[in-house]
């Protein structure tokens, strides 16, 4: 594996600087920016492999995205290969439907330490809730970026991660009711503790989403990028644009509803992907939400 592709996957010329935050922000800042966030492969039938050179030969040799144990890895990966001091952490998702957060750790998070400080890194969530720039790991400050204002809260020794959200408005009156919105103006996003973990506590996990009816990412298609000013997104056959403070507090949200003809085409155009399997595009009822 080549470091100097996957800066130039990420369209990141700048390879040569040190291991500090500066360079972390950018490499955060361009792998979000140019890796979707997206499970298509379970809908193509073919399996992930959270085995590092599996995922560097998908993700920056084959042009696709990932979900967020195979993003995250990759990252891990890129940062300890350049010099960082790098960990991953596993998270509980918090599940709206039912106002609790998963009591199974799913989501692979990484902790990096700098100059004796501490940031929290993703670049595998997705949607709206997807940060994007490194969130420094200190109770009860707010850390506002782009999409919105974060807030982690430490109790206990958990950490809880949250987002302050603008309104919503949706243009399309048709959409304004969908389950894909979640409206609430505060929203919990996952909590963690600091423990280390290895990508094998992963595994499960991996093969769950990939194969169980309960998972929502076995029940609906997905595919999110980040853009400057907002987020990308497609469920199904919904396509979504947000775009961020397009007035002030307000996020204007798009959503369209594609033919079947016209997700390969979008998928390309909009997400930079084009896929090796036929896609069978799925939007079961599930929790999932933009």
């Amino acid at each position: 594996m080549d470091i100097n592709k996957y800066f130039s996957r990420l369209g990141y010329k700048a390879s040569c600087k040190p291991a500090n935050r500066e360079t972390l922000c950018e490499i955060m800042h361009h792998h979000i920016m140019a890796i979707p966030f997206e499970n298509l492969s379970v809908h193509c039938r073919e399996p992930i492999s959270l085995d590092i050179e599996s995922i560097f030969q998908k993700i920056v040799m084959k042009q696709r995205g990932g979900w967020c144990s195979e993003q995250n890895h990759l990252l891990f990966w890129a940062l300890k290969t350049i010099g960082f001091d790098v960990v991953m952490l596993a998270t509980h998702v918090y599940q709206p439907h039912l106002d609790n957060y998963n009591p199974l750790a799913t989501h692979l998070l990484l902790k990096v330490t700098l100059d004796s400080k501490t940031y929290i890194v993703d670049v595998g969530f997705g949607s709206s809730l997807q940060f994007c720039q490194p969130l420094e790991l200190k109770s009860g400050m707010d850390q506002p970026q782009i999409p919105g204002i974060f807030r982690l809260m430490e109790i206990k020794g958990m950490w809880f991660l949250d987002k302050i959200r603008r309104t919503q408005m949706v243009s399309n009156s048709s959409f304004s009711e969908t389950e894909l919105l979640d409206k609430a103006s505060y929203r919990k996003i996952h909590c963690f503790t600091l423990q280390e973990k290895t990508i094998d506590y992963f595994l499960e996990s991996c093969k769950f989403h990939q194969t169980s009816p309960k998972s929502a990412f076995f029940n609906k298609s997905v595919c999110s990028l980040q853009v400057s000013n907002g987020v990308r997104t497609l469920v199904g056959w919904t396509y979504t644009e947000t775009k961020y403070n397009y007035r002030k507090s307000v996020d204007l949200v798009e959503l369209k509803t594609l033919q079947n003809d016209e997700v390969e085409k979008v998928l390309k155009e909009k997400f930079g992907i084009v896929l090796e399997s036929p896609l069978v595009v799925v939007n079961n009822s599930g929790n999932y939400t933009i």
